[in-house]
């Protein structure tokens, strides 16, 4: 095995790791959101592919497939006259998304203690906590600010990349 396939085995092997621990899926989800984003940026991968590639079965590959489609991880395209679907992992705008998500759920909980506390904060530590939580509302604004900063450049990016095939 040369190094730059040992090398890429390693990229999938770490980005499937990850996105198991992110998201808690299977390993094999993981490791074929690894692929999609190593191997199939440019031309996505067919489910034939995918089960050569990651030595898997056909019904483990379609299972995780259609876990990563509704979890919108991944997403497929056909081709005029092929009747293969061609995945691909989301685009980075869309990952990021799910993020805003999360902030947004964070931003309303951590209003509702901040709120709660400001009324009832009676003893050092609780007016220590009351600090500690405006401190992370204003992080949790920084951090949605910089995000939606970032969807915007990834969607400029994408935007041009389609409008280049």
């Amino acid at each position: 095995m040369d190094n730059i396939q040992k090398e890429k085995d390693e990229l999938i092997e770490i980005f499937g790791i990850h996105f198991e621990s992110l998201y808690q899926i299977p390993p094999l989800a993981g490791r074929i959101i690894g692929l999609l984003i190593v191997d199939g940026c440019k031309s996505g991968l067919t489910f034939e592919t995918l089960v050569e590639k990651l030595c898997a079965s056909k019904s483990s590959i379609s299972t995780n497939l259609n876990l990563l489609l509704k979890m919108e991880k991944i997403n497929y395209f056909t081709k005029v006259g092929d009747r293969k679907k061609y995945f691909k992992s989301a685009n980075l705008s869309d990952r990021l998304s799910n993020y805003l998500k999360f902030l947004e759920s964070e931003n309303f909980i951590t209003d509702k203690i901040l709120q709660y506390r400001e009324k009832t904060a009676s003893c050092s530590e609780e007016k220590c906590n009351l600090e500690n939580i405006k401190s992370y509302k204003k992080h949790l604004q920084e951090v949605e600010k910089s995000l939606l900063q970032t969807i915007a450049e990834f969607k400029k990016i994408e935007t041009l990349n389609q409008s280049n095939k």
